[in-house]
């Protein structure tokens, strides 16, 4: 039997699922899952709860696009995979239904936006970390030592009585730091 089931998501700010949930109800859904997130977060219990109940042959319905994805590319992800699984797609307020050809296509539109927007942001930062090296800056965090405190270390660990949780803490770093810089064979436990 195939079923038709609603997700709602709205803003911890902004409760009123009143209207959603009677226009998901009047669309046929046998089952509502309501959430209260905010745009960033990762975690959304509710929807994967959503989509572990969904089969085959079954329809995903939510009443505006941005309550399924964060961003773009992450709506076309989830309507991809529950492409895959065989679940159609519904977005009310947008009137897109997967189950058609033409919802179909405006999904693929979507997922080749998502990979301009991509292809676009690797363009624009690509000239900014050339001329970045060009000017001898790399990439990635700054050294935590540099290279006469690497000496330093290396004379003080010549000294066998000397810790190397000491000499880390004398330097406001981590023994990690201080083996990945001198080369001091971590010991084993």
């Amino acid at each position: 039997m195939n079923q038709r089931i609603g997700y709602i998501r709205v803003s911890p700010d902004n409760q009123h699922l009143d209207l959603q949930r009677e226009t998901l109800k009047k669309a046929g859904c046998r089952a509502i899952y309501e959430e209260a997130f905010s745009g960033n977060s990762r975690e959304r219990p509710k929807l994967e709860q959503c989509l572990r109940e969904l089969r085959a042959g079954d329809s995903l319905v939510v009443w505006r696009l941005d309550d399924l994805g964060r961003s773009l590319s992450d709506l076309v992800m989830t309507v991809e995979s529950l492409e895959q699984l065989g679940v159609g797609f519904e977005s009310i307020t947008e009137q897109i239904e997967t189950t058609g050809a033409a919802g179909k296509v405006v999904i693929h539109v979507f997922a080749a936006l998502a990979e301009f927007r991509r292809s676009l942001i690797r363009k624009q930062t690509q000239p900014g970390l050339a001329a970045a090296r060009a000017r001898g800056r790399a990439g990635g965090r700054k050294p935590k030592l540099d290279d006469q405190q690497v000496r330093e270390i290396e004379e003080l660990l010549s000294n066998p009585d000397m810790r190397v949780a000491d000499v880390a803490r004398r330097y406001g770093v981590s023994r990690t730091t201080i083996y990945k810089y001198v080369g001091v064979v971590v010991p084993q436990h």
